[in-house]
């Protein structure tokens, strides 16, 4: 071999060996949110951005990827097209993993993430106006049997529209039609598009004086608006939060894993986290990866029972 060969392979053997060495993260991670901003999923996921730059010195960034409320989930399907390197992250919905391998989605077929844990459950309600002639889901059904009750959603194929329809079949509501969006906010109650909105608490804060709550999907009470029942006390075979966890690629390595990890369980004990939640009404916390994949398995059960009620 010449003196030229020699050369560049040693360079070559020096530089194969130094990406080998080179530490996680040297470069911008991105979270991905295929919601718009502004929910509890965002605003923590963005504190999880902004830790995760304090402690490694990167930049991290939150992308937001909304469309299709009930699926296709673009944002998970450009996640699923991208490295197993932990530099793109997705903070999913507990529906992405759930319902986008049964809806005909086939970068989700088979599902190519894992969880790193859950951080938050949903204050998810079913909201009217505070004037609406009904305070209770037996008013609500006892009203809707010779009236338009019209019901808005973030999207047919979701679990809380599930549980909401499901909820509706049981305790014999009837829905005339229902509405689809992207944000179940203020807008839509100000603007008629729907007498009941099944929503978050944190997208009707601004007009939630303007509000009464009926139902909470939680497992629990809210706090905020402990005066509605949870579903599991109407219906206990209903009981089911919906939460939005981080995920990764299948193949991502551990040692990656766990440097998003530290940051997001330390994020979610951060007094600014849990002030969020008192503010919110949403519920705070940090879920590893074995409970995240235990609660999927029992959701997957109540969603069948769902699944039998709506056919």
């Amino acid at each position: 071999m010449n003196k030229f060969l020699c050369t560049a392979a040693t360079v070559l053997a020096a530089t194969t060996a130094t990406m080998a060495l080179a530490e996680y993260p040297e470069r911008p991670v991105t979270f991905v949110v295929p919601f718009p901003p502004g929910d509890l999923e965002d605003i923590l996921t963005r504190m999880i951005a902004e830790d995760f730059s304090a402690a490694y010195g990167v930049q991290a960034a939150v992308v937001n990827k909304p469309g299709g409320g009930g699926g296709p989930f673009p944002g998970a399907i450009e996640t699923a097209a991208e490295a197993a390197d932990g530099y793109t992250v997705g903070s999913f919905v507990m529906d992405v993993p759930l319902v986008g391998p049964m809806i005909g989605i086939p970068e989700l077929n088979p599902f190519p993430f894992e969880p790193l844990g859950i951080f938050v459950t949903y204050p998810m309600v079913l909201a009217a106006p505070k004037d609406a002639p009904y305070d209770t889901i037996e008013e609500l059904a006892a009203y809707s049997q010779d009236n338009s009750v019209v019901v808005a959603h973030f999207g047919p194929e979701l679990t809380p529209t599930q549980q909401t329809l499901s909820l509706a079949a049981l305790t014999g509501v009837n829905f005339a039609g229902d509405v689809g969006v992207d944000a179940v906010d203020c807008n839509v109650f100000a603007a008629g598009d729907a007498d009941v909105g099944n929503t978050t608490l944190p997208l009707v804060l601004p007009c939630l004086d303007d509000l009464k709550v009926l139902v909470s999907f939680t497992e629990e009470r809210i706090p905020m608006v402990d005066y509605a029942p949870s579903v599991g006390e109407l219906v206990p075979e209903l009981e089911m939060g919906l939460w939005n966890g981080l995920f990764v690629h299948a193949d991502t390595p551990a040692d990656v894993r766990a440097k998003i990890v530290a940051v997001a369980e330390q994020t979610m004990a951060s007094e600014r986290a849990q002030e969020l939640a008192v503010q919110t009404g949403g519920f705070v916390y940090w879920k590893g990866a074995d409970e995240a994949i235990a609660q999927m398995e029992a959701d997957m059960v109540v969603m069948g029972l769902m699944a039998e009620t709506l056919q």
